[in-house]
């Protein structure tokens, strides 16, 4: 027995109207439900909650949500995002990837390319130490 995958993702926000906003108008998620204290917002097969909270503690740490973005899409969805946009790493690995965070401090990223991608990019540089087992 085995998870199948990701069934949805919770992120607690402190302004509903504020992330609903950022997630539907600038990251491009569909809106599909919204009630006083949260909303559900989708993507392909991702499904995103909204929660109601009346404070975020967000942990200062490497933890975060990365969003697949196609190649053509990328450039664009960066400009939309905007210079005001704050960002909380450079990107070092393998495929374009922008690291931003929302309006409550979770950690996002959009990135390009899929886990095979990045497991092709290491069988072809052994040197970087990453074991490929399949």
């Amino acid at each position: 027995m085995a998870i199948t995958g990701v069934n949805h993702i919770t992120l607690a926000v402190t302004d509903l109207d504020r992330s609903v906003a950022f997630y539907r108008d600038r990251l491009g998620l569909r809106l599909r439900a919204v009630w006083s204290e949260g909303a559900y917002l989708t993507s392909g097969a991702l499904w995103l909650c909204l929660s109601l909270a009346p404070r975020v503690d967000v942990r200062g740490d490497y933890s975060h949500i990365a969003f697949d973005v196609s190649e053509q899409d990328f450039p664009l969805l960066v400009e939309r995002l905007g210079v005001d946009a704050t960002l909380w790493q450079d990107n070092v690995s393998e495929g374009a990837s922008t690291y931003l965070l929302d309006p409550d401090g979770h950690k996002l990223e959009l990135h390009v390319g899929g886990i095979d991608a990045r497991l092709d990019h290491y069988r072809k540089h052994p040197e970087k130490g990453v074991t490929v087992l399949d």
